[in-house]
């Protein structure tokens, strides 16, 4: 079973008189790295905030924005003017180099994070208790549509891996007769080679076993075909966190099938090669989005 590295997760949860709403994307990414967007309410739980989503998401270029909506009685708010500032002179200066009217800098000014303060208080225990199990509802939200692509995505890559067994069912059947065209014509070459020389014909037959033997292709056709099966074991297990050895394996997989399409010496099996090369690309590139 697979689960893709993408995916969405949306929940609210009501606290108290606030409605936080929690929004998470996650796009591929080899380590995990989080984008994360709060009111300042929430600033001293932070830390552990991050930490749940690092140890609930796994890899993954993640996306968390959490927004608050207060039903209650009207809060006072403050502006801080530090942070006010450090936004209102680049912004000032850019408007300046770029020509622009700077006297409506100030209401953009004020929608930009952590400008307004809100005079609310801080969440108690029992609150702080209820906007986790909000967050929790969320990262079960985003698990759930990454299983559900990673559905999608075993399908795909099990596929590619059909194709590629198929073409090697057909190299291997061709095989024989690469070998016997192959011994026959480098016989040719010598003899030719050697017409006017005698011919130990004992020397000739071992030289042309050496070669043939250096272009033989079945301990490739065999490593291939027990790669596949190992990929097919991987995808099958319960195993969290397989993106990595799936990758490792289709390495090995265009290792062999490398090997083979430089040894073959045949239009028939170049072709397949080619066909199987291209199924593998796209296997890798599905194999990027596996968590």
């Amino acid at each position: 079973m697979l689960n893709s590295m993408t995916g969405f997760g949306r929940a609210a949860v009501s606290v108290g008189d606030k409605l936080f709403s929690i929004d998470l994307k996650a796009l591929n990414g080899k380590q995990f790295e989080l984008q994360l967007k709060m009111p300042a309410l929430l600033k001293p739980y932070e830390f552990e905030i991050r930490k749940c989503l690092a140890e609930n998401l796994g890899r993954g270029s993640i996306d968390c924005q959490i927004s608050l909506k207060e039903a209650g009685p009207t809060v006072p708010v403050s502006i801080n003017t530090q942070v006010a500032r450090s936004y209102y002179q680049p912004l000032a200066q850019l408007a300046a180099e770029l020509g622009l009217d700077t006297s409506q800098l100030l209401p953009s000014l004020l929608k930009l994070p952590d400008v307004i303060i809100s005079g609310s208080d801080g969440l108690t225990e029992a609150e702080w208790v209820l906007f986790k199990q909000g967050l929790q509802g969320a990262i079960t939200a985003i698990n759930k549509h990454r299983k559900e692509e990673g559905k999608a995505l075993e399908a795909d890559l099990l596929e590619r891996i059909n194709q590629i067994e198929k073409r090697q069912t057909a190299i291997a059947a061709l095989d024989p007769v690469r070998r016997e065209k192959l011994r026959a014509s480098m016989n040719k070459s010598m003899k030719e080679q050697l017409k006017d020389e005698a011919i130990d014909r004992n020397r000739m037959e071992q030289e042309l076993i050496y070669y043939i033997e250096k272009m033989d292709i079945t301990e490739e056709l065999v490593r291939l075909s027990n790669h596949c099966s190992y990929f097919r074991e991987q995808v099958a297990t319960a195993e969290e966190g397989k993106g990595k050895k799936l990758s490792f394996i289709l390495q090995e997989i265009g290792r062999e099938i490398n090997t083979t399409g430089s040894k073959a010496y045949d239009a028939g099996i170049q072709r397949l090669v080619v066909e199987m090369k291209d199924e593998l690309e796209k296997a890798k590139e599905q194999a990027l989005n596996i968590l």
